[in-house]
C-alpha cells in the first residue's frame, strides 16, 4: 500500500492545515480590514483582545484582523468582541 492511501482513502502528503483566506471587510475607523480565522490548534500563544482587554489563552479559536492601510496595527481579537465591537 503507498503512503498516500490508507484504508481506501487517499490522504494529502504533507500535514500541514490549509490556511482559509481572509475576508476582506469595510470597517469605517480602518479601512478595508483583513480578517482570518484562528482555528484553536493554530492559537499557540496567548494575546491581548483590544475589545474587551482580556487574554485569548493559548488554544482558543480568535481572529486576526489586519487593516490594509496599516498591517503594523494587526490585532487578535475574540471572535464575538469583533463581531459586536
Amino acid at each position: 500500500m503507498s503512503p498516500q492511501h490508507k484504508r481506501g482513502k487517499r490522504v494529502r502528503a504533507t500535514s500541514t492545515p490549509r490556511r482559509q483566506r481572509p475576508a476582506t471587510i469595510w470597517d469605517g475607523l480602518y479601512g478595508h480590514v483583513d480578517v482570518r480565522r484562528v482555528q484553536p490548534y493554530e492559537a499557540r500563544k496567548e494575546y491581548v483582545c483590544p475589545g474587551c482587554h482580556r487574554t485569548i489563552p493559548v488554544g482558543m479559536g480568535h481572529v486576526v484582523c489586519v487593516p490594509s492601510e496599516a498591517p503594523d496595527l494587526r490585532r487578535h481579537w475574540h471572535k464575538g468582541c469583533w463581531e459586536r465591537r
